[in-house]
């Protein structure tokens, strides 16, 4: 029997509608709130024992400035506060290069985060499909009870003690699945699918070490498992817009049509901005930003791609 827990879900897109589902489903007490709602953020802040960011990553430091404004009133006998975050936003935040789950540690300094990050289609989750997916915390009573929280017969919620991996994972596969797109688009082939993957996964661990975070988690779920999945669904958003891009269709229209965010473009160039500062070798990233600044076709981002020098694998 799952103890029941106040949930507050903050943003009401599919993803933050699917984990507020996924809650009220396991019978816990869920509010939702998006800026368009008619509910207060005070009020569904009020008594949340756990609070759900599945916000843009361009509204996340904005929306945890407004939540540190309210007096978050769960705490444990020591009156120290015991309301958890989770992160459920995959991005980069352009002007600080800060991660999700940074922005609300620093702003909540004294509680614990967690980082929910997984191969998570959120149309197949609404379908009951099966899925799974980790969450992360330095914290690991933290992430244990948001693991307890969200588990279900259709819902496997992996712990996992690496929580700058575990975000990484689910922010990096962004920029491939854009990639990916792109070479289903120009009809490729599956040799390259799966060639572009694999080095794809390549330029993830390279980037992750340079944050810190540990080679294996990116061989997890939510490193090679989100990989997998966000590069071989039309369901994904980045990997719409790089299909739509490799039909001839220009960034402008295809971002335009797209219903929610696709946080890989904006991920990318971020990326390429500190690989630039850094000396970190990301040739794929850098043909994607190259794509969607106009710079280059697709075909001639392939072209770059090929005629790189040979060298060991």
């Amino acid at each position: 029997m799952v103890q029941e827990t106040t949930i507050a879900i903050l943003g009401a897109g599919a993803w933050g509608a699917t984990l507020a589902n996924l809650a009220a489903a396991n019978g816990h007490r869920v509010r939702v709130w998006s800026r368009r709602g008619c509910d207060t953020l005070a009020s569904v802040l009020q008594d949340a024992q756990i609070v759900v960011s599945a916000i843009s990553m361009k509204g996340v430091r904005e929306v945890a400035s407004q939540v540190s404004s309210f007096t978050l009133s769960v705490r444990d006998a020591t009156r120290t506060p015991t309301t958890i975050f989770v992160t459920a936003t995959k991005g980069l935040e352009p002007e600080t290069i800060c991660t999700p789950s940074q922005i609300w540690q620093s702003t909540f300094p004294e509680h614990p985060v967690v980082v929910l990050s997984g191969p998570n289609l959120s149309k197949e989750i609404q379908q009951s499909l099966p899925a799974a997916t980790v969450v992360a915390s330095q914290d690991a009573t933290a992430a244990e009870t948001v693991q307890v929280a969200f588990t279900s017969h259709r819902f496997r919620v992996y712990t996992n003690a690496d929580p700058v991996g575990v975000e990484l994972g689910g922010t990096l596969k962004n920029v491939m699945a854009i990639a990916a797109g792109v070479c289903d688009g120009l009809h490729l082939g599956t040799n390259a699918k799966a060639a572009l993957v694999t080095r794809g996964l390549t330029e993830m661990v390279r980037l992750g070490n340079f944050w810190g975070a540990k080679t294996e988690t990116f061989y997890g779920l939510s490193g090679l498992g989100d990989l997998l999945a966000t590069c071989n669904s039309p369901l994904s958003r980045n990997y719409q817009v790089g299909y739509q891009l490799a039909a001839g269709n220009s960034l402008t229209d295809v971002l335009a049509n797209l219903p929610g965010t696709a946080e890989g473009v904006n991920t990318c160039q971020v990326l390429v901005q500190l690989a630039r500062q850094k000396n970190i070798v990301i040739p794929i990233t850098e043909q994607v930003y190259r794509l969607i600044q106009g710079e280059v076709t697709p075909q001639q981002a392939l072209d770059e791609l090929m005629l790189r020098d040979i060298k060991p694998e």
